[in-house]
């Protein structure tokens, strides 16, 4: 069996892969599903997932060292980053249709154009995700 996309993946979701006190069912489910699969992601993920580690480093609350081991753990999910195709007036329309943020508008805008659910734990973006069509991907 081909590997192939099953859900867009956001922030909220993929560092639970990467804390385990992060972790709850739905996220391990997500990681789970991902055996023969991969996920779909903005091509900034990998940047919004390193900002989220450094400001744990700043915070004192994680090591260089863990950060580096944490992001070579992230090179090796099994997620495809996709560049955006639309506008940046575009992505303003759909962030302000759904009081989403613009790095939250581009998860949906991700969705939307490849026509898989979003995996996410944030509850405007489900909400916008299920407004806008494409649903939350149920775990």
């Amino acid at each position: 069996m081909a590997a192939s996309g099953i859900f867009v993946v956001d922030c909220s979701v993929s560092i639970a892969w990467l804390f385990d006190q992060q972790a709850d069912e739905y996220t391990e489910a997500a990681l789970d599903a991902l055996s023969g699969a991969f996920a779909v992601a903005p091509r900034w993920w990998n940047i919004e997932v390193l900002n989220v580690l450094l400001t744990l480093e700043r915070r004192g609350r994680l090591s260089a060292n863990k950060a580096v081991e944490l992001l070579r753990h992230l090179q090796r999910l099994p997620v495809r980053l996709r560049e955006f195709q639309g506008s940046t007036f575009e992505l303003h329309a759909l962030a302000l249709r759904h009081q989403l943020s613009s790095y939250d508008a581009l998860y949906l805008e991700t969705a939307l154009a490849t026509g898989l659910p979003l995996a996410t734990r944030d509850k405007a973006l489900q909400q916008a995700a299920i407004e806008s069509g494409v649903g939350v991907w149920p775990g």
